[in-house]
């Protein structure tokens, strides 16, 4: 077609426009190529992600309580703590005792009442390891009191505290800041506004006295368990009331079994019931006949009444025979 012929036009009478070719031109490169006569060795971005820090260690804490559902649930709740771990479980105070100088956690769990010897006798020796916070369904003032006369660093009472509750609470104990549900509050509020403590006297079924002596708490990392657990044995042949060992009668004269004297025996360490058919392998049932049988023999009324007879601490009546 001649150069000079035009487009013809379209039925509107314009002429049609043809667009032109178009030539994609090449992408601009983000960055520049690289100079192939430069050998140096490129430095890093600055936005490149470095080395992930260190994870923060975990709060790693012992749990003892004589029921091990509770056990359970006490480390299924805290294990699913991401910066909570809890290392060893205990079912008494001489088995926290162990696992705590173990372990050497940054928090004890611990119960009041437990069979052999309880939460408030093994307090004094685990609050030199490591801190402790009471977690147990005993509420009575003079407990709370003791307990943290003692050198517990909190009190929570079951049935008062939720899951999140226990947990900052055990984060708290750590860093030595203290807890209390209602109840532990309510005696320490009694306390203050009354400005004297409550007048000191026996637990409640001999609680604190399954231990002789408080010994110091063995330096870090230097005494062996099987050493110092030796002291953790429960007292026997010793007065709760009395505070110590006196000579002792012929017990011969009451005719007690072999298993009535173990079961007297346990009595006069201050176990309950409860503690006695634990540390013996039999019911409440049996602990129960044993004891009426028992306070038959050495003609009591009462289990103080048996003590001082097993002792040898009764007023002698010469009108009755021991």
């Amino acid at each position: 077609m001649p150069d000079d012929v035009s487009p013809a036009p379209d039925r509107h009478g314009a002429a049609a426009h043809r667009p032109a070719p178009q030539h994609p031109s090449p992408p601009i490169p983000l960055t520049p190529a690289p100079d192939p006569r430069n050998t140096a060795i490129p430095s890093p971005s600055p936005f490149f992600p470095g080395p992930a820090a260190p994870a923060a260690e975990r709060l790693r804490v012992v749990v003892a309580d004589d029921n091990p559902v509770v056990r359970a649930g006490l480390g299924a709740l805290l294990s699913g703590r991401a910066d909570i771990q809890v290392v060893a479980e205990a079912a008494d105070g001489r088995e926290a005792y162990e696992r705590t100088l173990e372990h050497r956690p940054d928090v004890v769990l611990l119960d009041v009442r437990m069979p052999g010897v309880d939460g408030i006798s093994a307090l004094p020796h685990l609050v030199g390891i490591a801190p402790v916070l009471m977690l147990t369904y005993s509420r009575e003032s003079e407990i709370v009191h003791e307990a943290l006369r003692l050198g517990a660093g909190g009190y929570l009472v079951h049935g008062e505290f939720t899951a999140n509750q226990l947990v900052q609470a055990v984060r708290d104990t750590k860093d030595g800041r203290a807890n209390f549900t209602v109840t532990a509050a309510d005696a320490l509020l009694a306390h203050m506004r009354h400005g004297t403590p409550p007048q000191r006297g026996p637990l409640p079924e001999g609680l604190g006295s399954a231990l002789a002596t408080a010994p110091a708490p063995p330096p870090p990392h230097t005494a062996e368990p099987s050493e110092s657990l030796s002291q953790l044995q429960p007292v026997v042949g010793q007065s709760s009331v009395s505070g110590g060992s006196v000579s002792t009668p012929n017990r011969r004269q009451y005719g007690l079994s072999s298993r009535e004297v173990e079961v007297m025996d346990l009595i006069a360490s201050g176990m309950s019931n409860q503690q006695i058919a634990a540390t013996c392998f039999i019911s409440e049932k049996t602990v129960k006949n044993h004891i009426n049988r028992i306070f038959t023999k050495l003609h009591s009324a009462t289990r103080s009444e048996a003590i001082a007879h097993w002792l040898g601490t009764a007023p002698r009546n010469p009108g009755r025979q021991p």
